[in-house]
């Protein structure tokens, strides 16, 4: 792996394509670019001065101690609250992932009144940066979105997929023998997980500067799959509320 250098700062509308063209990218190579490139690019900044808070987020915002216009840019990018306590705000987002406060950032914004939503669409966004790299420069590659979360019972933040293209994002390994020749029966790999989170150790949390970086030399097969193939069905959910194994 190795980070893209003296990537330049990303406003609205930025040619992101062109960016990882001058990376140099070669066939088979994976390139993980960091959120909060695709936002800016994408004009996905807001300023809270701009946002009209809803009784609805003033009522949570009362109860989690948080800014009302960010509640209300959190409630607007929710399907559902699952949590909301002091400080923070367990949500289902609308892309179907489990996130505290909907992935909305106010961290390398670029002015202190702004935030930073995720993307509209990231898979989308995904595979339009590698068919517009293909189109250049007749390289094939994989493309991956990240984000930094928290975890359930675990402390800390790692990567993960938000947007898959050109990788797939889940293997089975269902029937493939152990060192015992047992076939696996429960057994999936969450490789677009695996690959965002190795890149974030180049990337930085801070003020690293290094929000893109490539994969070379990863072998995989196929380039199926979408970050929203790492949802796990309602059907099989034993944990948010309502739920229960019986």
């Amino acid at each position: 792996m190795f980070a893209v250098e003296d990537v330049p700062a990303i406003t609205q509308g930025y040619d992101v394509a062109g960016l990882v063209c001058g990376a140099a990218p070669q066939t088979g190579d994976i390139v993980v670019i960091a959120q909060k490139i695709i936002s800016k690019a994408e004009g996905r900044i807001v300023k809270l001065s701009s946002v009209e808070v809803s009784d609805d987020a003033h009522a949570a915002a009362q109860q989690t101690g948080k800014d009302p216009r960010v509640v209300e840019l959190v409630l607007r990018e929710s399907a559902r609250v699952l949590r909301a306590q002091p400080g923070l705000m367990i949500v289902e987002h609308r892309l179907g992932f489990v996130m505290a406060n909907a992935g909305i950032d106010a961290s390398n914004t670029g002015a202190p009144d702004q935030v930073i939503l995720l993307p509209e669409d990231p898979d989308s966004s995904a595979a339009a940066i590698r068919n517009d790299i293909r189109e250049r420069l007749g390289v094939d590659i994989g493309v991956i979105i990240s984000d930094s979360w928290g975890r359930p019972w675990r402390l800390g933040t790692v990567g993960f997929a938000i947007g898959v293209s050109g990788v797939p994002a889940l293997v089975n390994m269902c029937g493939h023998p152990d060192l015992d020749g047992r076939p696996l029966q429960a057994t999936s790999i969450a490789l677009a997980d695996e690959l965002a989170s190795a890149a974030s150790l180049l990337m930085g949390q801070a003020n690293e500067g290094q929000p893109m970086v490539i994969i070379r030399g990863h072998s995989f097969s196929g380039d199926g799959g979408s970050a929203a193939n790492l949802l796990r069905p309602p059907a099989e959910d034993l944990f948010r509320e309502g739920k229960s194994a019986a």
